[in-house]
């Protein structure tokens, strides 16, 4: 319902204050629709993704690309200090790179035409 609500497509699981995982609509399709399940009686723990992986604030894009990419994850808990202090999905990162590299084409242009 939350998901749904705040039209994302993933959320962290928090207990005593850390991320322990997270629930994302594949969990939801593929743990309680298609095993029958009932939503209101299957708790978050029996359905999350956990261990969770996560993400240092200072991490660079390519990093937690490649830590996504590796680990098969839409989304990556960004995590400072033990606190949990945002949420990365893979399209933030897609278009995040895409904004970078347009940059440097144009600064590679306008380096080459000498202005």
């Amino acid at each position: 319902r939350i998901m749904a609500e705040k039209n994302v497509g993933a959320l962290p699981v928090i207990e005593d204050g850390q991320v322990v995982g997270v629930i994302s609509e594949r969990d939801y399709a593929r743990k309680v629709v298609l095993q029958g399940r009932s939503s209101v009686g299957t708790p978050v723990r029996a359905i999350m993704s956990a261990p969770v992986v996560t993400a240092d604030s200072q991490h660079s894009i390519e990093r937690c690309m490649a830590v996504m990419t590796d680990s098969h994850l839409r989304h990556l808990p960004v995590v400072e200090g033990g606190e949990l202090i945002g949420l990365l999905s893979i399209g933030d990162l897609v278009k995040e790179a895409i904004v970078e590299q347009a940059d440097l084409i144009r600064q590679l242009e306008h380096y080459i035409r000498g202005h």
